[in-house]
């Protein structure tokens, strides 16, 4: 639906996947004029965008969706056919939302937000489209995703390849056919892991193009038993209590102890039960994984084990094992079969750690020792994450001030939430929070919910402003720091601290004391009348 090219709202929300759908459904219960606007043609954000072979979720498909205080009914309604639901299918959820909640109708899609700006004296966000709307907004909230800003590498000589190149953030609609091509895929993140046991089953030729080899862990995917969805859809109100009091939301009893406080064969059988069960429940098979290098180490050595096992060459098995950062310090992915791909003959690994990448030439990629003509090639490079997609807007608050200049230096929020200096604007799993640290469903709902109930709150009292206090926000920063500085991932290059991004600053974005722990943060914050925030009150005149 169009927006008149002049129009007012309560709130406007950028983004329809997971976040903007859950922010738009609970404004509306408070009977507030909401606009969306996605860039897509359609709602699901991450998985309108990522049509890649082998798309599918980390998480455990029947958490991987909306909870209960969103609607008990679509829990029970909506079966999930796969352990991991792979993206056409977690897309098809999104769009039965949309359709039963009838969201559709305040959602324009087509239409990227290109700027915000904070107008002081009316206490309202000026909001432009790319496709000329200029509308107002008493609150500006983005649901943009922590993962929607593509990283594609400025490679010498790109704009020369004679083939087909595509990046796994933006993928065709249509499928890609990779029958009887070379193809060069390069990057081995989560993505990556996903994509070249997929890609090997059609191409004629994978030169896989590795620089930093991670510790992937089973999924163990299959369909999942009748009789276990009943069982679930039975207790899902205990499932997701269960889940909002855990570390990384998901309905998991949390270790309780030491990988170091064991003898050798107990650790030994407890990883090997959490490797046949397969998931990230691996990550916590003991409690001090993250924050104890000598108990992550036994991590990695079962982990290189294992890929020793796997993959038959063994200066390929020795180039796909880790050694230079902790487990879990690095985005840890699920794989299906991507070990086993190695052992094609179709495979070939390249380590671009000991041989660069120089540049794309129009037959395909040289390194320093060779050049490997390819048909195509597939960026599995990730994103520019946490804040590329807020950066993308030009967001000004107070005297003008941009959000990218206020964050030069990396990001400063109060709980991950909001930021001084820009009044009324909220962020949805944004840097300082646990998100991406999370199962994204449930850190999700904590916030919506979190906002829905502030606005709510300053609606009853006619409020019409909040604003994080300086002071508020630099107590958040520090205290995020910290606990950062406690664990392994603030030791290690990833995405998670921003390396991944030439000139980005060098810090961990997301929260890492837990989800359950900052859960209680939040909601003392809001016990106390939102302590750490700053109000004014509606003028007499709009009273």
């Amino acid at each position: 639906m169009a927006a008149p090219a002049q129009a007012h709202f309560d709130a406007v929300v950028v983004g329809a996947g997971f976040s903007g759908l859950y922010m738009l459904h609970r404004l509306r219960q408070l009977q507030l004029a909401v606009r969306v606007y996605e860039a897509g043609e359609d709602v699901g954000g991450t998985w309108y965008w990522n049509r890649y072979p082998g798309a599918r979720c980390d998480s455990e498909s029947v958490y991987y969706m909306f909870p209960d205080h969103f609607s008990e009914e679509q829990l029970q309604e909506w079966t999930w056919s796969e352990r991991y639901a792979a993206q056409p299918e977690i897309l098809r959820y999104l769009q039965y939302i949309a359709d039963k909640f009838d969201l559709r109708r305040d959602i324009q899609f087509s239409t990227r937000v290109v700027a915000a700006v904070f107008d002081e004296d009316r206490n309202l966000w000026q909001i432009a489209t790319d496709r000329g709307d200029s509308v107002t907004a008493r609150f500006f909230i983005t649901a943009v995703g922590c993962l929607s800003m593509a990283n594609i590498p400025q490679f010498k000589g790109l704009e020369s390849f004679r083939g087909k190149w595509y990046h796994t953030g933006r993928w065709p609609h249509e499928p890609v056919d990779f029958t009887g091509q070379r193809v060069a895929v390069i990057g081995t993140g989560a993505t990556g892991v996903q994509v070249v046991p997929e890609v090997a089953q059609q191409a004629q030729h994978v030169y896989v193009f590795q620089r930093t080899p991670n510790y992937n862990i089973p999924g163990r995917n299959r369909p999942l038993d009748p009789d276990y969805v009943r069982e679930l859809k039975a207790n899902y109100k205990q499932i997701w209590d269960k889940a909002r009091q855990s570390w990384g939301g998901f309905p998991w009893e949390p270790a309780t102890t030491s990988a170091l406080s064991v003898p050798p064969e107990e650790r030994q059988r407890v990883f090997e039960e959490r490797w046949a069960r397969g998931g990230l429940s691996f990550t916590q098979a003991f409690n001090d994984l993250i924050i104890n290098r000598e108990a992550n180490e036994t991590a990695c050595e079962f982990i290189r084990s294992k890929i020793r096992e796997i993959v038959k060459d063994p200066q390929v098995a020795e180039a796909l094992c880790p050694k230079d950062h902790p487990f879990a310090s690095r985005r840890p992915p699920l794989e299906h079969g991507y070990y086993e791909a190695f052992n094609r003959d179709n495979v070939t690994l390249v380590d671009v750690r000991r041989s660069p990448i120089v540049e794309i030439t129009p037959n395909g990629v040289r390194t320093t020792e060779a050049e490997y003509e390819v048909d195509c090639i597939i960026f599995a490079t990730g994103f520019d994450a946490m804040t590329g997609a807020l950066f993308a807007i030009d967001i000004r608050g107070r005297g003008g001030q941009s959000l990218r200049s206020k964050w030069a230096d990396g990001p400063r929020t109060y709980l991950g939430l909001a930021t001084s200096g820009f009044p009324n604007m909220f962020i949805i799993t944004g840097p300082q929070s646990p998100s991406v640290l999370t199962n994204m469903p449930v850190a999700i709902e904590q916030h919506v919910e979190w906002i829905a109930d502030c606005i709510r709150y300053m609606r009853d009292r006619q409020l019409d402003c909040i604003e994080a206090l300086p002071e508020a926000e630099e107590r958040w920063v520090a205290h995020h720091n910290q606990v950062a500085s406690a664990t392994l991932i603030a030791e290690t290059n990833s995405w998670w601290t921003g390396t991944n991004i030439p000139g980005k600053p060098r810090l961990v974005y997301p929260y890492c004391g837990g989800f359950n722990n900052y859960r209680q943060i939040c909601d003392d914050v809001a016990a106390k009348g939102y302590e750490g925030f700053a109000f004014n009150p509606v003028p007499a005149a709009r009273a």
